[in-house]
């Protein structure tokens, strides 16, 4: 996700490309640079579910691909990282769904995986309608368990700030979240993502530099706003922080881990977890740690 003055491309062998960036440079914050983009979206066509399992769901005009393995309340919901798509979780649905007995979603946010492209720009009221229709439509309207990887925690907390008694509880991987986003690093993000996306503007678009020009378009005022939010407080959550973080500067590094334990401090019904050692790509990395924060919230919510 985040990382760096420039768009800068490194291998993690034997995983994805991901970008970085010192100071969240919007490439990376989208998930994980064009690279990761192409590459998760031959693996959902190549290692995909089987069409039995998968819902197309309609929202105002588009089509969204949920994945459901059957099982009982709480159900869990697997949203995966800026750019990526569900096969993020290829991995650790089945495992939850083993361990847990709960029904567990995946699903491909719109432009990403199965799912439609939607013109303009990037907005989470927009992403959180396109989620909670697909839950309405799949019957899932309370005691949700959501698995939020970075950029999919700004889905989360306007998800469960908007919509009470949907959101049983949650862990957030990793996620983007309110407290992170101060003036400053706002100014930082926008300054270093600003030449990028003029550039990328230049070059025969695709599906994925739409979406890295589509969240770029309101990013300063969207998180201003979105610094504002504060998770509910009757909602329990687990937020599991990287020993890397996101960032290869000590300064963001440390900017990061104090947004996440200043989250975790705000309510007693909180927890921190450091995956270590971990990169940004938790559930990647370490899907042991997610496995455990999720089948721990299960039991605490159930």
């Amino acid at each position: 996700m985040y990382e760096g003055n420039t768009f800068i491309m490194s291998t993690h062998p034997p995983k994805r490309f991901r970008a970085t960036a010192s100071v969240l440079a919007l490439a990376a914050l989208v998930g994980g640079g064009l690279s990761a983009c192409a590459e998760a979206a031959t693996s959902a066509a190549e290692q995909g579910p089987s069409p039995e399992s998968v819902h197309l769901i309609s929202n105002n005009g588009h089509e969204l691909a949920f994945q459901v393995i059957p099982g009982q309340s709480p159900a869990i919901v697997l949203d995966a990282g800026g750019g990526l798509d569900s096969s993020e979780w290829d991995t650790i649905a089945p495992k939850l769904a083993q361990s847990t007995g709960s029904m567990v979603i995946t699903y491909d946010r719109a432009g990403e995986g199965r799912s439609d492209e939607v013109p303009g720009p990037w907005k989470v009221e927009d992403a959180v309608a396109d989620l909670q229709a697909g839950l309405t439509e799949l019957g899932v309207t309370q005691d949700v368990v959501l698995v939020s990887h970075s950029l999919a925690g700004e889905i989360a907390t306007e998800f469960a700030r908007t919509a009470p008694g949907w959101i049983a509880g949650a862990v957030l991987v990793d996620a983007s979240l309110p407290e992170f986003y101060t003036d400053d690093q706002i100014d930082k993000i926008v300054a270093a993502n600003s030449q990028q996306i003029a550039a990328l503007q230049q070059q025969p678009q695709t599906r994925e530099t739409r979406q890295l020009i589509a969240q770029a378009v309101e990013y300063g005022p969207n998180h201003r706003a979105y610094h504002q939010m504060s998770w509910p407080g009757d909602v329990p959550a687990t937020a599991i922080v990287s020993s890397q973080t996101p960032f290869d500067t000590a300064e963001d590094a440390q900017l990061w881990k104090d947004a996440q334990a200043q989250f975790v401090s705000a309510a007693p019904n909180r927890q921190l977890v450091v995956a270590d050692p971990s990169s940004h790509d938790i559930p990647l990395d370490r899907p042991d740690v997610v496995i455990t924060a999720v089948e721990n919230i299960v039991d605490q919510v159930r």
